[in-house]
């Protein structure tokens, strides 16, 4: 049905079988993985093969498998949400009518560790166990979340799980229906397999999506038939994108920290990359792994092995046991363990219970000694075992997760216009994410091209080596009345006029809402009109479209005076009124209205270089900000939502956005008093405030804001002491030391002058010009277009 499937993951990739039937397509001799991960004879449960689906198109495979084997047969499975942490803190703060800074900060000092417990954060976080001895409220709040914490808090239908049975469900098993009418099972997935039912997981992936979507464009736009499952996986230019750290859009490897480690560790082969995504994990990150594995790598530690033996199970890893599939290797290599009964071992690891443990201890021990291994190395390797077994990861699921990445990689290098069109198209909707990618593809060179009628498709679609914006992306614009458009335009062959396009579309699917949404979002900007003048002929246009519609639908061909052939139906020209047009600030608006967000624009790229000199931070940097650290940041105010605290005191939940991404900053009582007056939509703010993560993302705590206008020009009248220039001395040549020669001459002032002198490899000197100049805003920007948009630092 050209469904897009995933090539794997979980323990199943680790199959043969499932690889020789192409369910999975990871050559599993060739990355060492084990099939006794995913079935052994000792294992007492199913087994089950997850897949990944096409997120589009996952619906038509859960309805195949309904219409299969039966409606009764087949249920979605149902999932409990328990009160953990910090959930019960918020939960029990509002039941005792608390306010809600309050219980915000409570419960941000509960340390972010993955299924940490109450009694352990009290621990951890000296703050939090001072509070609770000082402040009744505080106490009285930790005791009855204690009491709660780990019950059931809601139910909600697990994102994958299908069961599929042989008869009807309701002979097995309880039914719930949600309130969004879904029919699942009342026993979660554990209970239901310890009944005997099959569980299937049938997952979204957007990223299936995406590559689905790039390659048919790289189909349309250029006539390559690109094979994914045949691409050479030895692409130096491929890795190159990952040793950069260049990485947005890249499956699994986006976040600011796995870039990072990227740069560091600088991979080369599949392999390298299916190590980083077992090691990016809270375990291994806490442990310390990733910077033991790293410097391995380099050769700054010494990597040694205790037995000969496991040089060929660890050599992969550098001698750290990193996946689970190297504990089972070690326990049949060294004690003669049948893989089953290595998984049965590798499982107690992961458990740690006592009991198990102890058993499985003696019988390694045993085994060892039977093949002629020291004891104490025995002892040694089977502690190693048992400390890396907590972080150890699923080989088989990195490995072919490791495959996808590389796929989205090796797109993004060679396709990238394809490639970015696929990924804004999947994120439609998404502002945060569409804003991100359009800043990468503009960072990568590519023009995103604003929507046009006579251009545009349903998506986002690559025009030669630009994007041009989706008319689907557009608000109040539905997928229907895109389709009338493009079949208009398909009869016609081009729009050429304001009304004409009115008189071509089914005035059913184009009415006043949506015409004046195309409008303010410039998608009918080539009809030789501007847009306060389309926007005044709205209704007269309308009129005359439905007007004629109805003509047509009528086969009254001579409505409008001429005789009965096709062209005559068509009423005679009109002229649009002579308005002049908006304001730049009123069309820029008049996009983020419909867009959501500034595509022809931004109002802040008049201040550009000011904000450089102010040392606000671009908003997509801010996820690898550490929390508490003190940052300034500019935006535009794109929405101010009023909130009230517990004592009835205002606040306020900014949503700011630049060029580069979207953040909500938080403008708590305190602060909201000062600032009310500025915190308008549509004002460009400069805010002073600190990183606060938290579990719905990074968002910036307000202490100062002030507008950006008034920023500006306070810096500008502030004479500047020292003019940081920075000059590539690999690109740098005479016409360029002559420009600022000139340049510097024709500005005499009182500001320094100091070139910071850069090779590829970093600085190599700092030279101070005799000269002084006077440092202006004019100035600075016409260096900048001299030496390059980051090369200019002002300091005062």
């Amino acid at each position: 049905q050209g469904v897009p499937v995933g090539p794997g993951r979980g323990s199943a990739a680790g199959s043969l079988v499932s690889y020789a039937l192409q369910i999975t397509d990871v050559d599993p001799l060739q990355y060492d993985l084990l099939f006794e991960r995913f079935l052994n004879p000792e294992r007492i449960s199913m087994p089950d093969i997850d897949i990944d689906f096409c997120m589009r198109r996952r619906g038509e495979v859960i309805d195949y498998v309904r219409q299969t084997y039966g409606d009764k047969n087949v249920a979605q499975i149902i999932t409990f949400g328990t009160m953990a942490a910090k959930a019960v803190l918020k939960d029990v703060g509002r039941a005792l009518d608390m306010p809600y800074g309050d219980v915000d900060k409570i419960a941000k000092l509960v340390p972010n560790q993955l299924n940490i417990e109450l009694e352990d954060a009290l621990k951890q976080s000296p703050q939090l166990d001072s509070m609770r001895k000082s402040d009744e409220r505080v106490k009285e709040m930790i005791e009855v979340g204690s009491r709660l914490e780990g019950l059931v808090r809601h139910a909600s239908t697990h994102a994958a799980g299908v069961v599929i049975s042989p008869r009807p469900l309701t002979e097995i098993v309880p039914l719930y229906k949600s309130n969004k009418d879904e029919i699942t099972t009342q026993y979660d997935m554990n209970a239901l397999e310890r009944i005997g039912l099959l569980k299937m997981d049938f997952l979204g992936l957007t990223t299936l999506t995406v590559l689905d979507d790039a390659v048919r464009l790289i189909r349309q736009n250029r006539g390559v038939e690109v094979d994914l499952p045949s691409l050479p996986l030895d692409d130096s230019a491929t890795y190159a994108i990952f040793s950069r750290g260049d990485t947005t859009g890249i499956f699994q490897f986006e976040s600011h920290g796995m870039r990072d480690i990227l740069k560091r560790y600088q991979p080369t082969r599949l392999e390298d990359l299916t190590a980083l995504n077992a090691l990016y994990r809270p375990g291994p990150i806490q442990g310390g792994m990733i910077d033991d594995f790293i410097a391995r790598k380099h050769g700054k530690k010494k990597v040694a092995y205790d037995l000969p033996e496991l040089e060929a199970i660890l050599s992969e890893t550098w001698g750290v046991i990193l996946y689970q599939e190297q504990v089972m290797q070690i326990a049949n290599r060294l004690a003669g363990f049948s893989l089953g009964d290595a998984d049965l071992l590798r499982r107690a690891m992961g458990k740690k219970k006592p009991e198990e443990m102890a058993a499985q201890r003696e019988k390694f021990l045993n085994g060892c000694h039977a093949h002629k291994v020291p004891a104490k190395k025995a002892e040694k390797i089977f502690d190693l075992m048992a400390e890396f077994a907590g972080y150890g990861f699923n080989k088989s699921h990195s490995c072919a997760y490791a495959l996808l990445a590389y796929q989205t990689a090796w797109l993004k290098t060679h396709y990238p216009v394809e490639f970015v069109a696929a990924m804004l198209t999947s994120e439609t909707g998404n502002t945060e994410k569409v804003v991100k990618y359009i800043h990468e593809a503009r960072s990568m060179g590519i023009t995103v091209l604003p929507p046009d009628v006579n251009s545009s498709d349903m998506n986002f679609t690559p025009v030669g080596d630009s994007i041009r914006f989706g008319l689907a992306a557009i608000k109040n614009v539905g997928e229907n009345t895109v389709r009338g458009i493009l079949q208009a335009r398909e009869s016609l062959g081009r729009f050429t006029s304001f009304f004409i396009f009115c008189e071509s579309v089914d005035t059913r699917l184009l009415n006043k809402r949506v015409l004046e949404s195309l409008v303010r979002a410039g998608a009918l900007d080539g009809l030789g009109a501007n847009r306060a003048q389309m926007t005044a002929a709205i209704d007269r246009a309308m009129e005359r479209a439905q007007k004629l519609q109805r003509a047509r639908e009528s086969g009254q061909h001579g409505l409008f005076g001429g005789g009965g052939s096709a062209a005559a139906t068509a009423p005679p020209p009109d002229v649009l009124p002579d308005v002049a047009e908006w304001p730049e600030h009123e069309l820029l608006a008049a996009e983020y209205s419909t867009l959501g967000f500034f595509i022809s624009g931004h109002p802040l790229d008049k201040y550009a270089g000011p904000l450089r000199d102010l040392n606000a931070v671009e908003l997509s940097s801010l996820e690898g900000r550490r929390n508490g650290e003190e940052i300034v940041v500019a935006g535009i105010i794109v929405q101010a939502r009023p909130m009230r605290s517990r004592r009835g005191a205002r606040w306020s939940i900014l949503t700011l956005q630049d060029r580069t991404g979207v953040i909500e900053a938080l403008v708590f009582p305190e602060a909201f008093q000062k600032l009310e007056p500025i915190l308008k939509a549509a004002t460009p703010l400069l805010v002073k405030g600190r990183v606060a993560v938290e579990d719905v993302g990074t968002r910036v705590v307000v202490a100062d804001a002030r507008l950006v206008d008034d920023a500006a020009a306070k810096m500008a009248n502030r004479s500047p002491s020292l003019l940081r220039v920075r000059v590539s001395l690999n690109s740098v040549d005479s016409g360029v030391i002559d420009r600022l020669q000139d340049l510097f001459s024709s500005r005499p002032g009182r500001c320094r002058v100091a070139f910071d002198l850069i090779k590829d490899d970093g600085l190599e000197a700092t030279l101070e010009s005799s000269s002084a100049v006077r440092a202006d805003q004019e100035l600075v920007q016409r260096v900048r277009e001299i030496c390059g948009a980051d090369s200019v630092e002002v300091v005062q």
